[in-house]
């Protein structure tokens, strides 16, 4: 096997324990309200301390990775991620989850913005779009570990144990990297200055706001879709059900999307069709007959989930090498500043309308602006050559 495939398992292994680690919280939630004496509220607020932070952490995550190198940088992250999940393991009290959950936080959210652009440099000009998609499928495949994993450990054991888990999977993660991953031949210097004026900031810009809208309109789906569902008359658990058919099409397209990108070398038409496709399922749950609402649902989730692949592949097709790291984790503040507004947005105009399907209306609007936003980057972008490892 070739040694980058190699390598994109083990960064999406590392991505995935991100994920389970993101879950935990929300999985094992009835055991922890239980431990620390908490109410859900502070769940919450746990659940939120993993993302907040990305606005600053994606950035100097980025900038950090540019003057230490990639594979320490990484290192250090999953050493964080190791400390916060351990701090779980003893804690009693509010005060120590909470430092633990932000430790965890920072470790994560830098290997994500980090990662992202190790799996371009190891496949740029060859096979990007797939093995981005790969990688981005983790975070459901985590998600969903969390969920089946963490929660039965905790009933048929303690809650203790369950952290222990997640604690010895973290463990590995790191103990995998750091004895399997190896800089990609041609990389630029672990010490490579960061020029701000040489950075492409307004097609990287576009391109982060494309990315940025795509996950807020998905996000309306499966954040409003079941009270959409609901109010149109449907059962709780059934509106839940086909929601999570939806979230599960999308998920097994996210790599096929890539493939084909990279199979076809027309990635732009894969966005397209994702993002016209991903527009169209709003009208369509809020409009069509109860009878056909099943089949727009999985339809919508396979065109929408065509698109993560070739999107995060755009940064790479306008960064410099060494302006990768950086780069990436402006487009991730980026995008963290965007998914932070958006659900917020959408609840404050519900509450205001008195209307749930309002957010399905702004989720269309998003799809549409993302339309615009792939425009535009074409429009100011001028792709480097780049050439496979």
């Amino acid at each position: 096997m070739p040694m980058r495939w190699v390598i994109l398992f083990v960064l999406f292994f590392a991505r995935t324990v991100m994920a389970i680690q993101f879950q935990s919280v929300a999985a094992l939630s009835p055991f922890i309200m239980d431990n620390l004496a908490i109410t859900l509220t502070e769940i919450g607020i746990l659940i939120g301390l993993y993302s907040g932070p990305g606005i600053i952490v994606a950035v100097a995550g980025g900038a950090v990775a540019s003057w230490f190198g990639d594979k320490r940088t990484v290192t250090a992250s999953l050493v964080l991620m190791v400390v916060g999940a351990a701090i779980f393991v003893t804690t009693t009290t509010l005060a120590w989850a909470v430092a633990g959950r932000i430790i965890s936080a920072v470790g994560g959210l830098v290997l994500n913005v980090v990662m992202t652009k190790m799996v371009i440099d190891w496949f740029a000009g060859r096979n990007v779009s797939t093995a981005l998609a790969i990688f981005i499928s983790s975070w459901p495949v985590g998600i969903a570990l969390g969920l089946l994993i963490l929660p039965p450990l905790a009933v048929s054991a303690d809650l203790p144990t369950a952290w222990i888990a997640l604690t010895m999977l973290t463990v590995a993660a790191l103990l995998l990297f750091a004895f399997v991953y190896k800089v990609p031949p041609g990389a630029a210097p672990d010490t490579a200055r960061i020029s701000f004026s040489s950075l492409p900031w307004t097609p990287l810009a576009f391109a982060a706001v494309l990315w940025s809208l795509y996950n807020c309109a998905f996000a309306m789906i499966f954040s409003f879709g079941h009270l959409v569902l609901v109010e149109r008359g449907m059962p709780v658990i059934s509106a839940s059900s086909a929601i999570s058919t939806y979230i599960v099409a999308g998920a097994i397209s996210v790599p096929v999307g890539g493939w084909l990108a990279d199979r076809t070398g027309q990635p732009d038409r894969i966005i397209l069709i994702s993002l016209v496709g991903g527009m169209l399922v709003f009208p369509a749950v809020l409009y069509l007959p109860n009878s056909f609402l099943l089949t727009a649902l999985v339809l919508g989730g396979l065109l929408a989930g065509l698109a993560p692949g070739p999107v995060v592949s755009m940064p790479g097709l306008i960064l410099a090498p060494e302006m990768r790291a950086f780069g990436t984790g402006v487009f991730y503040s980026i995008y963290y500043v965007l998914m932070m507004i958006a659900p917020a947005l959408a609840g404050t105009l519900a509450d205001h309308v008195g209307d749930v399907s309002v957010a399905f209306f702004l989720g269309a609007g998003m799809m549409l602006l993302a339309i615009f936003a792939h425009w535009a980057f074409r429009q100011t972008a001028s792709p480097l050559q780049v050439t496979a490892p």
